[in-house]
């Protein structure tokens, strides 16, 4: 594990060095709890430093040509493919993600980048008519200059770089703060990368800290412009408001609790496949996952059978262990709250057809049918390995139940009538919904963000450009205007 204590540093302005603060945020192991590293803490000070630093080099940046700045991640690019067995160890070792995921994450952060090198060049000004005699109208795309990034724990290296790259690749700079249980996959490795990739220093910096120690500085400091953030809806509405604040724009991709739906026309054993990936994948930390698993009446104790015969043939154990599907949660505090959640779930009376148990930060599955329509369960998101099964008479109840929640980020409708599924897929107040699918999907070119409580603003693709580029309007007066005094 040396590669983690040589990343167990702040990364700013091209240096690495311990942070300056009087203690250590303690990197480790939701496995076997070995302490992978210790990190001094980045205080207010290094984060106005990253500030600054970021600032400075953005200027020359911002004016190097795009295809030059596309090379860097180009090489980025091969670097993660010649080192992707050592970055998927880092991804075990550090969240506990599967074999399975580690591998999922690293097409879809490859796939990102290559769409980042394409983004280099996707801005583009134009040219307007104006009423105004003899005058033109430009309209120009320029880097916003320095953009704050906070990542979250459960896909640290693909979210990082998924908002990272593109800044870069559109011309501003980066501070990045990981998440706290994450340091190394969701920072100081996506700097290491593309440090490797030649990126000039001061472009890319990563603080590793906490709240406890900087509060707000990384939103309210006066350089960045733009915050993109993911994570908890409520730390989301926090980062709002202090953006709103300060006239920061927020891009905010936050959590769900979306509705896969089993309509009466449904190909069963598929939907059942579908529903237990996307419940289940990263033991259910996707903020995408499956919550609610809706199922028409007719099909409830085919489906419901299926399901938990499925889920019964889910092997919970060692991340590293290519046969495991399901690994640790990322800490204690989440392995306790989702198990007494479900406890609580049961002692309000619903059935628990398996009833997880806990070892260390492992949970095993529990799958809860009979859920009273009130249950506090169906409308929070569960970041764990709990299906709830719900039955509906109808689409007009189905629709009802899937926009009866606060969120509204993914899902999902199977169906016989793929037509029939779209109908039905309009009326569901989401960002993302899929056709005879499962609910975990990211691509680089869609639109990717929710309604409601689960986000503002869109990432991936043109959607990028919008978020970490300002449009400016150069006017050119050919002839003379003529003033009334």
């Amino acid at each position: 594990m040396s590669h983690f204590t040589d990343l167990a540093h702040q990364y700013i302005d091209g240096e690495w060095k311990p942070g300056s603060g009087s203690w250590d945020i303690i990197d480790f192991n939701p496995y076997t709890g070995e302490k992978l590293a210790s990190i001094t803490v980045a205080t207010v000070d290094e984060v106005d430093r990253a500030y600054r630093a970021a600032e400075r080099a953005q200027t020359a940046w911002a004016e190097t040509n795009p295809y030059t700045r596309r090379l860097v991640f180009e090489r980025a690019l091969r670097i993660i493919e010649d080192r992707e067995e050592e970055i998927s160890e880092t991804i075990v070792a550090e969240l506990g993600g599967t074999r399975l995921k580690a591998a999922f994450e690293l097409h879809l952060a490859k796939e990102f980048l290559r769409e980042a090198i394409q983004l280099a060049l996707r801005p583009e000004g134009r040219i307007l008519p104006s009423p105004v005699d003899g005058k033109e109208n430009r309209v120009y795309r320029v880097p916003v200059g320095v953009v704050g990034v906070i990542s979250p724990f459960n896909f640290p290296f693909l979210l990082s770089l998924k908002s990272v790259a593109p800044a870069l690749a559109l011309g501003n700079a980066v501070v990045l703060k990981p998440h706290q249980n994450t340091p190394i996959c969701g920072g100081t490795l996506v700097a290491k990368v593309l440090e490797e990739a030649g990126l000039p220093a001061g472009l890319l910096n990563v603080v590793v800290t906490d709240i406890a120690e900087i509060g707000d500085a990384l939103l309210t400091h006066p350089v960045p412009k733009v915050i993109s953030f993911t994570g908890s809806d409520k730390v989301g509405r926090h980062v709002a408001t202090v953006c709103a604040q300060h006239f920061k724009q927020a891009v905010l991709e936050l959590g769900g609790n979306s509705a896969l739906i089993v309509l009466d026309d449904a190909d069963v054993d598929y939907a059942v496949d579908a529903a237990v990936f996307s419940r289940f994948v990263h033991q259910g930390q996707v903020c995408m996952a499956a919550n609610r698993i809706l199922v028409d009446r007719s099909l409830e104790a085919e489906f419901t059978e299926k399901f938990v015969a499925k889920v019964k043939t889910l092997r919970v154990g060692d991340p590293a262990d290519p046969a495991t599907h399901i690994g640790p949660l990322i800490n204690s505090q989440q392995a306790e709250s989702v198990s007494s959640l479900v406890d609580q779930t049961v002692a309000a009376g619903a059935t628990a057809l398996l009833h997880g148990t806990v070892d260390g930060n492992l949970v095993s599955p529990s799958v809860l049918t009979g859920l009273a329509a009130d249950s506090p369960v169906l409308g929070q998101e569960i970041f764990g390995p709990v299906a709830l099964i719900v039955p509906f008479d109808g689409e007009e109840e189905a629709v009802r139940i899937a926009n009866d929640t606060p969120y509204g980020l993914s899902g999902a409708v199977h169906t016989g009538d793929v037509e029939r599924g779209v109908r039905l897929a309009k009326r569901v107040r989401t960002g993302m919904i899929h056709i005879n699918d499962g609910t975990v999907h990211d691509e680089p070119i869609v639109p990717f963000g929710g309604e409601k409580q689960s986000g503002v603003g869109r990432l991936n693709g043109d959607s990028m450009v919008d978020s970490f580029t300002a449009q400016k309007w150069i006017s050119i007066q050919h002839g003379r205007s003529r003033f009334p005094f």
